[in-house]
C-alpha cells in the first residue's frame, strides 16, 4: 500500500462512513439502524488509527516516525493520540445519545451525521500542519455544532444557545484569520514547518507582525477554548446546548484546537517572545480564579461544569507554559496530553449521567441540582458513577483526574512556574467544595419518588468509561509510558 494512503486511512476511513451515512438516512430513515453505523465507522476509525499507533511506537516502518502528507498534514505519535481521542470521544458520545434522541422523535438521524463531521473536523485540526488545514478544520468543526447546539427540539433554550454561539464564534473567527494573516505578512508562508526554518534562520523577520499575528490568533482561539475572560459564552451555551451537544463542546471542540494550538507554538518556538508568555500567564490565573468561584455560585449542573471547565483549560495552560522551558519540552506535553485524557473520560462521564437523567425530559435537560437530591437512593449505580466523575474532577487519588492534575504540578516544578501553582492548589480547594456539594445533594433523602430509567446502552457506556477512569487511575504505567515515548519524539 502506498504509504500517504496509509498515513491518510483515518481520515479516508471517516469520510466514508460520513457519505455512505448521507445516503442511507437520504433512503432509509431509521436512527437505530442510524446510530448503529455511525458507531460502527467510528469503532474502524479509532482500530486503525490505534494499528498506526502500534506501527509508529514499535519503529516496523522508520518513515512513519515524522510524515508529512504533502504540506497540509503531518502523521506522527502526537496527531494519532489526539485522533484517538477525538473518535473515541464522538463514539461515547454517539452511544449515550441515542436514547436521548428516539424519546425526541424519530426523525434525529442528521444529528449523528453532524457528529461524525464535527469528529473528521477534530481529526483534520489534530492532523494540521498548514493554517489552510487549520482553518479548514475549525470551520468544519464549527458549523457542524451551530447545527447541533440548535438541533430539533422543544423548547427556545438551544435556539439561543446556538445564536450567541454562532455570533461570538464568528467574531473569534475572523480575529483568527486577521492574525494569519499578519503570520502570512511576516513569515511570507502558511506552513509550520516553514515558518519555524524562518524563525531559526531569519533575524530579519518584523517582530511586530509576529507578535501582533500570535496575539490575534490566541485571542481568536481563547474564545473556542473558553479561557477566561473569553469565557462569557460558556455557562449559557452549556445549558442550553442538548446533553450530547454539551458533552462535544466540552471535549472533541477544545481537544482538537489546544492540539492544533500546542503544536504551532512548539513548531514556531513562539515561547521565545516574552510579551506572550504574559498573557498566557494572564489567561491561566484568570480561568482558574473566574472559573472555580463562578462554579461555587451555581444551581446548575451544565453551568457549574461550564465553569469547572474553565477552570481545568486553565490548569492545562501551566503544561502549555512550562514547554517554554526546552529541557522540559518532553514533560510538558506529556503533561498535557495526560491532563486532557483524564479530563475527556472524566468530562464525557458526568455529561453522561446528565444525558441519562434528561433521556426523558422534554423541555429542558434535567441539570439543577435540586433534581439529584435523592439519587443514591433512586438510582445508586448512576450516583455512584457521577460520585466519581466529579471526585476526578476535584482530582482525588485513585482517579484518572489525580494523575492529570498531578502531571500538571510536576511540569509546573520542572518549569519553575510557583506562582501559577499557588493558584492551581487555591483553585482545586474551591473545586472540592462545589463537586462534594454534588456529591452531598445526591445523598440527602427527599420525597421524591420519581423513577430514573438507564437505557442499556447508556448504561453500559457508563459503566466502561467509569472502568477506564478507576483503571488509569490505579494503573497508569502502560499510558503514561506510551505518552512518554510520544513527547519525546515531539522534541
Amino acid at each position: 500500500m502506498n504509504l500517504d494512503v496509509y498515513l491518510l486511512l483515518p481520515l479516508i476511513s471517516l469520510s466514508t462512513v460520513i457519505l455512505t451515512l448521507m445516503m442511507l438516512i437520504a433512503f432509509c430513515r431509521n436512527l437505530s439502524l442510524t446510530c448503529a453505523f455511525s458507531s460502527i465507522g467510528l469503532m474502524v476509525t479509532l482500530l486503525l488509527i490505534c494499528a498506526m499507533a502500534i506501527d509508529i511506537q514499535a519503529a516496523q516502518t522508520a518513515s512513519l516516525v515524522d510524515a508529512l502528507v504533502t504540506p497540509l498534514i503531518i502523521v506522527d505519535a502526537y496527531a494519532l493520540f489526539f485522533s484517538g481521542l477525538m473518535v473515541f470521544s464522538s463514539l461515547c458520545i454517539c452511544l449515550l445519545s441515542f436514547n436521548y434522541h428516539r424519546a425526541r422523535g424519530e426523525h434525529q438521524d442528521e444529528f449523528y451525521l453532524l457528529l461524525l463531521l464535527a469528529t473528521l473536523g477534530g481529526v483534520v485540526l489534530s492532523q494540521a500542519a498548514h493554517f489552510a488545514m487549520f482553518i479548514l478544520g475549525l470551520e468544519l468543526l464549527g458549523v457542524s455544532i451551530y447545527a447541533m447546539i440548535s438541533y430539533p427540539r422543544a423548547g427556545r433554550f438551544s435556539l439561543e444557545a446556538a445564536l450567541k454561539y454562532l455570533i461570538l464564534s464568528g467574531v473569534s473567527s475572523a480575529i483568527i484569520l486577521f492574525g494569519i494573516a499578519l503570520l502570512y505578512a511576516a513569515f511570507g508562508t502558511l506552513s509550520f514547518a516553514e515558518m519555524a526554518v524562518l524563525q531559526r534562520e531569519n533575524s530579519e523577520l518584523d517582530a511586530l507582525y509576529i507578535l501582533a499575528g500570535s496575539a490575534m490568533l490566541l485571542s481568536g482561539l481563547a474564545f473556542k477554548l473558553s479561557l477566561a475572560p473569553f469565557h462569557m459564552w460558556t455557562p449559557d451555551v452549556y445549558e442550553g446546548a442538548p446533553a450530547p451537544v454539551t458533552t462535544l463542546l466540552a471535549t472533541v471542540s477544545k481537544g482538537a484546537i489546544f492540539a492544533v494550538l500546542f503544536r504551532f507554538f512548539l513548531s514556531v518556538d513562539n515561547y521565545q517572545y516574552e510579551t506572550i508568555l504574559d498573557g498566557l500567564f494572564l489567561l491561566a490565573v484568570a480561568s482558574i480564579i473566574f472559573g472555580n468561584l463562578l462554579a461555587l455560585t451555581q444551581s446548575s449542573i451544565k453551568r457549574m461544569l461550564a465553569y469547572s471547565s474553565i477552570a481545568h483549560l486553565g490548569y492545562l495552560l501551566v503544561a502549555f507554559i512550562a514547554a517554554d522551558s526546552v529541557g522540559g519540552r518532553a514533560l510538558a506535553i506529556e503533561a498535557s496530553a495526560i491532563f486532557l485524557l483524564a479530563y475527556f473520560l472524566t468530562t464525557i462521564g458526568a455529561f453522561g449521567v446528565v444525558t441519562v437523567m434528561s433521556t426523558e425530559a422534554s423541555d429542558h435537560d434535567v441539570d439543577r441540582l435540586d433534581e439529584y437530591e435523592g439519587l443514591f437512593w433512586r438510582r445508586p449505580m448512576l450516583a455512584t458513577v457521577f460520585s466519581v466523575m466529579l471526585l476526578s474532577l476535584a482530582g482525588i487519588p485513585l482517579t484518572a483526574g489525580f494523575i492529570g492534575k498531578f502531571y500538571i504540578v510536576v511540569s509546573g516544578v520542572d518549569a519553575e512556574l510557583w506562582s501559577l501553582l499557588v493558584i492551581v492548589v487555591i483553585g482545586s480547594g474551591i473545586g472540592i467544595f462545589y463537586y462534594l456539594r454534588t456529591i452531598f445533594a445526591m445523598t440527602k433523602r427527599t420525597m421524591v419518588t420519581s423513577v430514573v430509567h438507564v437505557p442499556q446502552t447508556a448504561g453500559w457506556t457508563l459503566a466502561a468509561v467509569t472502568l477506564l477512569l478507576l483503571v488509569f487511575g490505579i494503573y497508569p504505567t502502560p499510558v503514561i509510558e506510551w505518552v512518554s515515548r510520544m513527547a519525546q519524539a515531539m522534541t
